[in-house]
């Protein structure tokens, strides 16, 4: 049984793997051969009345593995002025509970227990480096970014391992953010990256535009697109409803939630960025919860699924002046089966992670 930490995870794997591997499972989820269950989150009330207990899981098999991902936080939902936004944490802000078990599907073995602040960032990078393969103009290289957070940076990364990126554009609303971004992946990736003052300007003249961040309104508008375009999102909030209508290739990664027998009270489909979610709590304690968000999420919308384009069951781009929208969620659990289970092997190969004893896991009381 392997502990193998954020740190460790670093070197365990490229982005070129982490979006080979990816892509490779997302096939195969379509040939029956890799199992996905999206998320489902619990809600409980805690003691600060601002926030709600949040429980988060979801699960996918892929090539001998089996990975559950768990988060623990408290989450709020500030306002502020760019709109609404998430927050969470584990114990106090600035840090966090998300871990990763890997078991074999073979004879069921517990393998290996991983902290999830690395691997989630590349996977969903490697991701939206698939949206990107697919979707964006062969020539793409010019990008803009929304957000500059780590999500924005492993975005960039893969965009940059599967296009001639050569020059970037990034807004983030805290000056100080953005212009670190620019200096910081700019002599990493060797592009040329000029942080901008607004959002309009990061979305002007690009090829490849990402949205990478965490609020629960859209970051652009929709006239701003211009043709040939290739927008790719993490949150499933950050697109105008009415950009849909101008897209001519909208497709989503997988499916991101499942639909409750009846939504109630008690089940909503609606809350931040959960697909579903179980909520206790009186009517009082629910006052903090957001309301339902008008604003559409992608996983609420019928897309065609990424699977569908890879067997060209769907088309895909066909000119270079069409829109292309890439919904970059819906295939978690199975993601981190992929990227954790080639993590996993790599880190026995080389050694790596901290051994603890496999029979602290497992037990001869049937259970």
């Amino acid at each position: 049984m392997l502990i193998i930490d954020n740190r460790t995870q670093e070197t365990l794997i490229t982005m070129q793997d982490c979006i080979e591997v990816q892509e490779d499972a997302f096939r195969k989820l379509a040939d029956g051969e890799a199992a996905h269950r999206p998320r489902i989150d619990v809600y409980v009330p805690c003691a600060q009345s601002d926030s709600y207990y949040r429980w988060g899981s979801m699960e996918g098999a892929y090539n001998g593995i089996y990975a559950c991902r768990m988060k623990s936080d408290i989450v709020s939902w500030p306002v502020r002025e760019s709109g609404q936004s998430e927050e969470w944490h584990c114990i106090r802000p600035g840090t966090y509970c998300g871990l990763i078990f890997l078991f074999s599907t073979d004879n069921g073995e517990p393998l290996a227990i991983l902290n999830d602040g690395t691997i989630q960032h590349l996977r969903v990078g490697g991701g939206a480096g698939i949206g990107a393969k697919y979707l964006a103009r062969k020539d793409a290289s010019r990008v803009g970014i929304l957000g500059s957070g780590g999500m924005a940076r492993t975005y960039l990364e893969a965009f940059c391992a599967v296009r001639p990126i050569r020059s970037v554009k990034v807004f983030s609303p805290t000056v100080a953010n953005r212009n670190r971004f620019a200096n910081e992946m700019s002599g990493w990736l060797k592009v040329a990256i000029e942080p901008v003052s607004t959002a309009r300007e990061a979305v002007r003249d690009v090829d490849i535009l990402a949205c990478c961040t965490d609020t629960m309104t859209p970051v652009f508008q929709t006239e701003w697109l211009e043709p040939g375009m290739c927008v790719i999102n993490v949150s499933a909030y950050e697109v105008p409803a009415d950009a849909y209508e101008r897209f001519d290739v909208a497709i989503r990664q997988g499916i991101a939630g499942v639909t409750p027998i009846a939504q109630s009270d008690d089940i909503r489909t609606d809350i931040g960025g959960s697909p579903v979610a179980y909520i206790a709590g009186t009517s009082e304690q629910r006052r903090i919860l957001p309301p339902k968000n008008p604003h559409g999420p992608a996983w609420h919308r019928e897309l065609p699924l990424f699977a569908d384009l890879a067997r060209r069951n769907v088309p895909g781009r066909t000119n270079d002046h069409e829109i292309t929208f890439y919904a970059n969620t819906g295939n978690q659990g199975l993601q981190f089966a992929a990227v954790g289970g080639l993590m996993y092997r790599n880190a026995l190969a080389r050694g790596a992670g901290r051994t603890l004893p496999t029979d602290w896991f497992v037990q001869d009381i049937r259970d």
